[in-house]
Order: C-alpha cells, then structure tokens, then sequence
C-alpha cells in the first residue's frame, strides 16, 4: 500500500488530521471527479439525458457492490444512505403479537427507536442479548435465548461508539441453524474490515458510502439475499419499486431493487462505484491491517497518558477508538482538536443507551483512522490533548 501515493489523492490529507473517518472518510480525487463530472454533466445536458449517457458507470456501481460483498448483483438495492437502506429492510419485516427481537447492548440509537416503535405498535418484545466477559455479544446467551417466537436478530457489526467488532459469523451461525432472520447493520464496518455475506450468513445487510469506504456522502447501500427478497415488501413502493400493472393491480420487481425508489443521487451512485473499486483494489484485508495496526498504536499512546482512559472492548477491534480526558468534557477535547486541524467527533450515550448508558459514560470522544493515516498525525492528537485535571 503506497501510502504517499494514496495521500497525494486524497486532497483532505493536506489540510488536516483527519481522524473522524467513522463520520465521513475523505474521498479521494477519482471519486470527486466522478462525482463532479457528472453533475457537470446534468448542468450542460440535462438530468436524465445525463442518467441516459451514464448508464455504464451507474449500473457498475451494483456490480463493485455485489463484489465487496460476495453477493449477486440482484440482491443490491443502493439507497440514499444507510439508515434508509436498513428500514427498508426492517420495517418490510412482518411481526405479530409476542414476536421476539433480539439484539445487541452496542446497538445505534436510529435502530433500538424502531424496535421500540415496533414493539409499541404491534406488541412485540425487543430483548438485548448479554455481553460476554470481553465486551462483545454473548454467542452462548443468544443461543440460549432463542424460541420458536423470536422473529429477528438484529445487530449492529462494529458500534458507533467505539472499536468492539461484534462477532458476526458466529452470531449468523446460530441465525441459520433456528432458522431465523438475520439484519446486519454494517454501517461502520464495510471498508475497514472484509465482510463477505456469505461467510456471515446475514440475510440482510446495510451499510453507506461516506464512511470507509470514501465514496460520497447521500449514498449507502442494501444487501438482500435472493432466498427473502420476495417475502418481503419494502413499506413504501414507487414506479421504480413495482409496476401498476392495471387500474388495481400492481407488481413489485423481484430483485433487491424493489427497495429503491426510482429518484437517486446518480454522481453518487457513479462516485460511490469509484470508490468501492479502490477499496476492492488496494485489497479489504490489507486495509484492515493498516487501520487495526494504526489503532492499536493510538489506543497504546493514549493509555501512557495520566487520566486517559480508552473504552473500546472486545476481543476483535476496529479502527474506532473512544477515550476521555479527566476533567475535561469530551466536546471541548473536540472543539480543542479541532482548533490545532485534529478531526475527531463525540458519541453520546443518547446515540447508544444500552451501551455507554449503561457504563456511566454520557459521552466520549470518538477518533477513528484510515488506511491514509500517519503515525505523525497520530501524534498530533496525543500532543493536542490537555493534561487531565484532578477530580472535584
């Protein structure tokens, strides 16, 4: 990996640190082209005679997404961004009365208010399967919580809020022997870590462009396997999602694309494309190995400072790493980095109740690295910080 090579494309690298790839990775020069190019191009010959010449570079983005994924291209729906993509699939669920819904203690906040909101709508119970003594989902306590009721395992892969990396194929192997459905959140894991669906075993995936994988921000993407698409209907159709097939009577596509809606962000879905083909060609487990290591070596320079401390758990960890300073309130820390050109952000126990709520954290500060990181901006950070201040 040509890091030098790899920073020269990526513009954002000469300005800042950027360490909030968790919030928005940058995206490389190639993908700002693709993306402005064709903006260009709607602004000269119109928006769908632009869509009409693109037609090569807006279908590709479905092929580089199956192949990241190790899906076919008929089970990828791409979707304005990943909270989207991922009611569609849930809320195309059917529940009824006394149905379970099983999920994770590091679950994101857009997705434990629809469990609940499902929960208060049709009775169903949403349970948080324990921890194990690494931090991470108990694969022996999902096991032995399971029914004939449970309808749902819903997990988010790697948190929001900090480095876990939830065991996923495990969780899918317990999924597929019940026989029950699978909803991967994969928001935070997709270009950082090599996630093969098959492997996995989810029946369904969801993830976004802005993240890892560097593509542009209105873009994220759906994962539905062939063998539940058509059980499910989305909860909102359009032209693009079925056909009115007579005065009364519609169809709804068979393929993943049945969660679209027919108006897209074209530029992003052909930038989106652009920047998956990095990823698949500088290789997921390279990638993965350059932002564990740089992680790693973070979370060590931040524990040999007085009164920091670094609360990512599991066994497996990503390239997100959450910390806080004694005595100091981790939005100032980020307003402070921010100031010296230290891009980080803060995760709140709002956006993760049955997490960092339960651990007494209202908030940390999340610092997340990329493949075109340095170890020189790492220090940046560590230098930037303020001496921790006494308690009281």
């Amino acid at each position: 990996m040509d890091i030098e090579t790899l920073r020269r494309d990526t513009p954002g690298c000469a300005h800042r640190a950027h360490l909030n790839n968790a919030g928005a990775a940058l995206m490389s020069r190639q993908t700002l082209a693709a993306v402005t190019s064709h903006l260009e191009l709607e602004a000269t010959i119109g928006g769908y005679e632009a869509a009409a010449a693109a037609q090569e570079g807006i279908e590709h983005v479905y092929d580089a997404l199956a192949r990241l994924v190790g899906a076919d291209r008929d089970e990828i729906a791409v979707i304005e961004n990943a909270t989207r993509a991922w009611d569609m699939a849930f809320y195309g669920l059917r529940f009824e009365p006394g149905d379970r819904i099983l999920t994770a203690r590091s679950e994101y906040a857009s997705n434990a208010i629809a469990y609940l909101q499902t929960a208060r709508r049709y009775g169903v119970s949403v349970e948080t399967v324990p921890d194990d003594e690494h931090g991470q989902l108990s694969v022996e306590a999902l096991r032995s919580m399971l029914d004939e009721r449970v309808r749902l395992i819903a997990v988010t892969h790697v948190p929001t809020q900090s480095g876990l990396v939830n065991p996923a194929a495990e969780i899918g192997k317990v999924a597929r022997e019940a026989g029950v459905t699978y909803l991967l959140d994969a928001c935070q894991s997709v270009g950082q870590l090599p996630v093969d669906v098959a492997e996995i075993g989810c029946d369904l995936l969801t993830a976004t462009g802005r993240k890892f994988l560097r593509g542009p921000r209105g873009t994220g993407f759906l994962y539905a396997s062939r063998r539940l698409t058509e059980r499910l209907e989305p909860p909102f159709l359009d032209l693009h999602s079925a056909t009115w097939t007579g005065p009364d009577s519609y169809r709804v596509r068979p393929d993943a694309r049945r969660f679209e809606t027919w108006e897209t962000f074209y530029a992003g879905k052909i930038g989106l494309g652009v920047a998956v083909d990095t990823a698949l060609d500088l290789g997921l487990d390279a990638v993965e190995a350059r932002v564990t290591a740089l992680a790693a070596r973070l979370r060590d320079g931040l524990r040999s400072l007085p009164g920091v401390h670094v609360h990512d758990r599991g066994l497996r960890l990503s390239g997100i790493v959450s910390f806080t300073v004694d005595g100091h309130e981790p939005a100032d820390l980020a307003e402070l980095l921010r100031s010296r050109e230290v891009n980080v952000s803060v995760s709140h126990a709002t956006s993760a109740q049955w997490d960092l709520g339960s651990r007494g954290l209202p908030s940390v500060v999340r610092a997340s690295v990329h493949y075109y990181n340095t170890e020189a901006e790492l220090s940046r950070l560590l230098d930037a910080l303020p001496a921790a201040l006494p308690a009281g």
